[in-house]
C-alpha cells in the first residue's frame, strides 16, 4: 500500500509474530503465480485476523473473497470445535488453489468453499454468523453489508478489509469506482444505528463492525 509509510509497515512486520510455515509458502506461491498478489492479508493483517478470530471463538464464519485462501486458513484458527468457515471466491483458479492449502493445511473439513457469484451464494446458506469477512469486489460491499448483517447474530462481527483503499478516500475529492464504493460503504456503515464501528489504518484498513444487541 504505497500511501503506508514503508518503514512503518517493515517494522510493524518486523515486531510481529510469524504466520506459520503453509501460510508463508501460501504467501510466497500467490506472490510468484498470481498478478493480484497485493490483495492477500499477508503477515501483519493475517496475525491480526487470527489473533481476533481465537479471540471471538466464533462458530459460523463467513468470507466473501477467498482470493488464495490466506486469510481464512488465519480465520479458522480461532473456530471453536465443531465450527465451520464458508469461504467464497468468483474466480475458479483461485479457488481451486485456495483448495488446495485447506488440504495442506488439514483443515479442508472446517472450510467449506463455494464457488461463484456471492450475492447469489449468501441467500442460499442459511446460516447464523458470528463472525463475517468481506474482501470481496468493492462496488458491492454495501451489498454484501446488507445481506449479512440480518443474519449476523446480536454481538457478531463484520471485518471489512481496504476500507482506505490506497489511501483515495483521503482525497478532497474521491474519483474512480471503486474507491467511491468504499467511500459510500464507509458512510454507510457510520450512519447505521443497527451497529458501532471502528476502523483500523492496518495495511489498506480494516474496518471492525459490531452488531448492537436487538
Amino acid at each position: 500500500m504505497d500511501f503506508i509509510d514503508q518503514r512503518a509497515e517493515a517494522y510493524s512486520s518486523r515486531y510481529t509474530s510469524k504466520t506459520g510455515e503453509i501460510l508463508h509458502e501460501n504467501e510466497l506461491e500467490s506472490l510468484e503465480t498470481n498478478r493480484q498478489v497485493h490483495m492477500i492479508s499477508g503477515q501483519v493483517q493475517g496475525k491480526l485476523l487470527e489473533f481476533l478470530s481465537l479471540m471471538l471463538k466464533p462458530g459460523k464464519v463467513l468470507e466473501i473473497g477467498t482470493f488464495t485462501g490466506f486469510s481464512a486458513l488465519c480465520l479458522e484458527k480461532g473456530l471453536q470445535p465443531g465450527g465451520t468457515l464458508h469461504t467464497i471466491e468468483l474466480r475458479e483458479e483461485d479457488a481451486a488453489f485456495a483448495a488446495r492449502y485447506f488440504k495442506k493445511a488439514g483443515v479442508e473439513d472446517r472450510i467449506r468453499l463455494h464457488i461463484g457469484n456471492a450475492l447469489e451464494i449468501i441467500p442460499q446458506l442459511n446460516e447464523q454468523w458470528d463472525l463475517v469477512f468481506i474482501d470481496a469486489d468493492k462496488v458491492n460491499y454495501i451489498e454484501y453489508y446488507e445481506l449479512t448483517l440480518p443474519s449476523l447474530k446480536p454481538g457478531g462481527w463484520i471485518l471489512a478489509d481496504n476500507v482506505l483503499f490506497h489511501g483515495q478516500v483521503l482525497e478532497d475529492e474521491v474519483k474512480g469506482k471503486n474507491a467511491k464504493a468504499i467511500h459510500a460503504f464507509n458512510e454507510h456503515v457510520a450512519s447505521d444505528s443497527r451497529v458501532e464501528q471502528v476502523m483500523l489504518t492496518v495495511r489498506d484498513g480494516l474496518m471492525l463492525i459490531r452488531k448492537l444487541q436487538e
